[in-house]
């Protein structure tokens, strides 16, 4: 719809764009439009023009939200001096405004009310002219890479109703103390490093219908007055705790004079003794997320009071019992994760046919035997993600024939013998994304096809199997692959060198044989390489090019036939980890060592003297308060240090430098995040 002084438009790819291209021949006549909205669209990718921030020089309101523009904000945006309301968020970072900082975008704004610019990636530092926007009711910059401190006094802003700074990890305050004058309606600081005691004048925020902390790093206090937010309906303080206070258990009783809550997210926030008795009181939830805590007890037969409950999170508590025959009265239930308890007894499956609205389900890890009857699977609602890991189970549960809406299946840790049936994969070759038959006795696939059905899989973990045959292969969109400990046979084929997007391989423990394919050096975004105890072999020597493996993080080549040797290891990468000790000395005969790295680790002890070791700068080690060396402030004493030159590495084992990068890893086994070790043969 296009009328003079308001553009709103809605509509398919073709239309939009011919929309947008109308529109811009018109703002070449004349500037007369005061409002744009062109939200909600689908752009297809386009940049935004920069002509609307040159000639739309009127423009009072600017809506491009979730339109599907793509790429770097027009600078000629930041002119738009008279705009009450801009709008720019967007889905998964698609719109940036890197190059210049926050400041430059705003700065011109000064009648702005709304200020919306979430998951654009802006990394800059909020900027203090901010403070100064008295008529500004509605920041919204969530994920949008911010860092430095934020400036306390937007919080003092005489008209701010809604606050949203989420998802910007770098960024930190602590509360100011609130008045009364106060008028936040809503107020999300969720993961971002927001500190200190959360102030009792929180309760004079009386108008908040939306409180977000979760993820932040406070001291784990919480004061009874958000009890007077009498008007609260949405309350979120998943693991809000500053672990370096450690974790206090919390009592959260106040949470029960909050009625009108809908929302009520308090999972990793040390709740201790039995389940939460106040929560009957909120007959309004829909959302109730009590995870990872240490409930325990039953869980309680007055939970089908909650009958808007569409979420139930419970998983990772110590819950025992019975699963409740009342929870099958929830009839609005969407999603129920129950994993990781001692919850016990038998589970009649069919009950879970009551719960018309089920999408998910997670009853994996506890005590339980779901018993699966072979005619169920008509009156199953249709499931988007399943888990039953660890329930007893002895043959897959037919009743997946009908589940052409799965994408997530977990089965592992259970009695599955025999082959994975063709009727599984023909329900979900085009929706199943993620598999897990981890620790059953499967044998192989029903009919194989040669190449996996699954069109858009990313995960298959198959391994701790009796599977035979040469390994599968899987689809092009494949990102973890995981068949290690079973018998597969057989080289690896060549076809795995397409699979571009693939990160994790893991073979290990099989009886494959061969050499590895070459191709396999320009993966990408392979990350970890686990070939460990098959019949591999080969020569392992320098890369034919420089681009080979270029962001491996973890590789385990050991107890294999390889041969040859590492005249060609020329990084070695092992910081932030657990590693304690002292660096070995032969490492210092790895002349073509030209990058080495083992800082914030708790290494101690003499760095190791002479050839590449005498080029590596300080950097290399710091975080590690034990070492001491020529390059660092702590000297070494005359009886830590040795001036005699290492042993020759040629009188060791031909594999022992690699084996002793591998024992290094074996040292910091569950370290699975950022990166682990980079153990790398050839160029980075």
């Amino acid at each position: 719809m296009v009328e003079r002084g308001v553009t709103v438009v809605h509509g398919t790819v073709s239309s939009a764009m011919r929309t947008l291209a109308m529109l811009l021949v018109l703002t070449s006549e004349a500037a007369v439009f005061m409002r744009l909205d062109l939200s909600d669209n689908d752009f297809d990718g386009s940049e935004i023009p920069y002509r609307l921030g040159h000639d739309l020089t009127s423009l009072t309101y600017l809506n491009l939200s979730y339109s599907a523009f793509f790429g770097q904000i027009p600078s000629e945006i930041s002119k738009l001096s008279k705009l009450s309301t801009l709008d720019l968020s967007s889905y998964s970072s698609h719109l940036k405004w890197t190059k210049r900082n926050l400041r430059s975008l705003v700065q011109n704004l000064t009648n702005i009310k709304k200020l919306h610019l979430r998951e654009v990636d802006i990394y800059s530092t909020v900027p203090d002219i901010l403070v100064n926007a008295s008529s500004l009711t509605s920041l919204q910059l969530d994920n949008c890479g911010l860092y430095g401190e934020f400036p306390v006094g937007i919080f003092h802003l005489p008209n701010l109703e809604a606050l949203y700074v989420s998802y910007n990890s770098d960024l930190t305050r602590y509360f100011p103390t609130f008045n009364k004058c106060n008028v936040f309606k809503k107020l999300d600081i969720a993961s971002t490093n927001f500190f200190g005691q959360l102030p009792t004048s929180l309760g004079n925020l009386h108008s908040l219908i939306v409180f977000a902390i979760s993820s932040c790093n406070f001291h784990p206090n919480v004061p009874s007055s958000i009890g007077n937010l009498t008007q609260l309906s949405y309350l979120s303080m998943y693991s809000f705790n500053d672990v370096s206070k450690g974790k206090l258990s919390v009592s959260f009783s106040w949470v029960g004079k909050l009625t009108k809550l809908y929302h009520l997210s308090l999972g990793d926030t040390n709740i201790k003794g039995e389940f939460l008795s106040f929560v009957s009181n909120l007959t309004q939830l829909e959302y109730l997320d009590l995870a990872a805590n240490e409930i325990s007890g039953q869980i309680p037969s007055w939970l089908m009071k909650l009958t808007q409950l569409t979420t139930l999170t419970l998983g990772d508590n110590n819950l025992q019992g019975p699963i409740p025959r009342s929870l099958f009265q929830l009839k609005n239930l969407e999603y129920l994760f129950l994993s990781s308890n001692n919850l016990s007894g038998l589970v009649e499956f069919d009950q879970f046919s009551k719960l018309k609205k089920l999408k998910s389900l997670d009853l994996s890890n506890n005590l339980l035997s779901v018993e699966i009857r072979n005619d169920l699977s008509a009156t199953l609602p249709k499931l988007e993600t399943l888990a039953l890991g660890f329930c007893n189970l002895t043959e897959f549960p037919k009743f997946l024939k009908n589940q052409s809406e799965l994408t997530k299946l977990d089965l592992s840790r259970n009695y599955i013998h025999g082959p994975i049936p063709k009727w599984f994969w023909n329900a979900t070759i085009e929706t199943l994304l993620t598999l897990r038959l981890y620790d059953n006795f499967l044998t192989g696939f029903d009919q194989y096809p040669g190449i996996l059905p699954w069109t858009n899989m990313i995960f298959l973990g198959l391994g701790f199997n009796m599977l035979q045959g040469p390994p599968p292969i899987p689809p092009q969109s494949i990102k973890l692959y995981d068949v290690e400990n079973n018998e597969y046979t057989g080289e690896i084929s060549p076809l795995f060198c397409n699979f571009n997007n693939l990160q994790v391989l893991e073979l290990s423990n099989n009886n494959l044989s061969g050499m590895l394919p070459q191709c396999l050096g320009a993966l990408p975004e392979l990350r970890i390489l686990i070939l460990r105890s098959n019949g591999f072999h080969g020569v392992i020597g320098k890369p034919a090019t420089k681009h080979e493996f270029p962001n491996l993080r973890i590789i385990d080549l050991s107890n294999n036939g390889f041969s040859g040797d590492l005249a060609a290891l020329e990084s070695l990468d092992l910081s932030q980890n657990q590693l304690s000790g002292r660096i070995l000395s032969n490492l210092a005969q790895l002349t073509f060592l030209a990058y080495f790295n083992v800082s914030h680790n708790y290494l101690s002890g003499p760095i190791p003297l002479g050839e590449q070791f005498n080029t590596f700068q300080e950097d290399s080690y710091e975080g590690n308060s034990g070492l001491c060396g020529m390059y660092l402030p702590k000297k070494c004493e005359d009886s830590e240090s040795s001036t005699r030159p290492p042993p020759s590495i040629v009188e060791e084992d031909e594999d022992s430098v690699f084996q002793i990068a591998l024992d290094w890893y074996v040292v910091v086994p569950g370290v699975v995040s950022g990166l682990i070790v980079g153990v790398v043969v050839g160029n980075i």
